[in-house]
């Protein structure tokens, strides 16, 4: 069972290889950070000669565009399978790979739902001075397919945003300070990606218990955003360094409380037709509906109609042509007197969702 064996864990390994073995149609949403094939062929150095600690590392390099791209399709075609229909993946790049990797993406038949332009606020210089200073990454969100009913908490991001709506640019910092891990004062991975790029990624586009997956854990950031935010995660890493900090890291992160991870802001009132507050005695046939100013009055009949001196149609219905609207919201318009006060019969209808709907 994958809940025992990948579930909440980095399992070492070649991620194609891992992939292989979870089940198809178990995770919710994969982020993925793969090699970016850089090509760099000799060490940078600064102005003053000092070395630019670049990525450097074995597992960068591919020896053509070809190797590259067969290693690409090959995990990806993994994660479409292990992908639940309506789930997601975000992949990050650079310039030197993400072209490629969308071309490889839409082959496979994903659908691609947004470009996202990491912009760094403190990126590194260009110390050459030969070209713009490359200041920004790449991520590609895409659903599984063109019909995924994918998650994206909307409402919620324009929350986070200030009440604007989440732009496709997010001015972040590299990952630096404390955050950054270290083994004896130097860095522990070359590409350790911020915890906050990953905290939009999994806020935005999962849900409280679902799946991340990860096939190139490297530090674990992944993982470690996951956890924090009550989700589950899988992590895939090749070398052993990697899952140890991971694990450290891992060990010291406690997941929010679940009610302070809840979408309210996202929440809809369930559909309620108004005969079901008839049929649960809620409200009764024969008495009356006022609008706020108790100006204008109607009567419920037993099907859930309200009669007017003019009209006979729904609380829609006669609400608009009380207003010379073509369409109003009949549950914010009419109120049902309970008690000598008024009360909304949108909050009768909230009533009845407690007694008789919510589980």
């Amino acid at each position: 069972m994958m809940e025992n064996i990948y579930l909440n864990k980095i399992t070492q390994g070649d991620c194609i290889e891992v992939l292989k073995n979870i089940p198809s149609k178990s995770v919710d949403l994969i982020f993925a950070d793969p090699p970016y094939n850089l090509q760099l062929k000799n060490e940078l150095q600064r102005p003053d000669q000092s070395q630019v600690d670049g990525v450097f590392d074995d597992w960068d390099k591919f020896s053509s565009f070809t190797e590259y791209d067969s290693f690409t399709r090959n995990w990806l075609s993994e994660c479409s399978r292990v992908l639940k229909d309506n789930g997601t993946i975000w992949v990050i790049g650079s310039y030197h790979n993400i072209f490629r990797v969308g071309t490889i993406l839409q082959d496979l038949k994903y659908w691609i739902l947004n470009d996202i332009v990491w912009i760094k606020s403190n990126p590194m210089p260009n110390f050459k001075g030969t070209r713009f200073n490359n200041a920004h990454e790449t991520m590609i969100w895409a659903s599984k397919s063109e019909k995924s009913k994918f998650t994206f908490h909307y409402k919620s991001l324009k929350t986070f945003n200030d009440d604007l709506q989440m732009r496709s640019d997010w001015y972040l910092p590299l990952c630096t300070g404390a955050e950054r891990l270290k083994i004896n004062g130097v860095k522990a991975h070359s590409t350790q990606k911020p915890e906050e790029l990953l905290y939009r990624v999994i806020l935005a586009t999962s849900n409280v218990g679902d799946v991340v997956l990860d096939p190139f854990s490297g530090s674990g950031t992944t993982a470690a955003v996951a956890k924090k935010l009550g989700r589950k995660f899988i992590g895939i890493e090749k070398e052993q360094k990697y899952i140890d900090i991971s694990n450290e890291r891992l060990s010291e992160i406690n997941p929010l409380e679940t009610e302070i991870l809840e979408y309210e802001v996202e929440w809809k009132m369930p559909k309620i037709p108004f005969g079901s507050l008839i049929e649960s005695k809620l409200i009764f046939p024969g008495e009356f509906l006022f609008s706020k100013d108790k100006k204008n009055l109607a009567l419920v009949l037993a099907d859930g109609s309200l009669k007017t001196t003019e009209l006979t149609a729904s609380i829609h219905k006669v609400s608009a042509t009380i207003l010379n609207k073509t369409n109003n919201n009949g549950w914010t318009y009419w109120y049902v007197e309970r008690d000598r006060k008024l009360i909304s019969i949108d909050d009768i209808r909230k009533l009845y969702y407690e007694n008789f709907l919510k589980l």
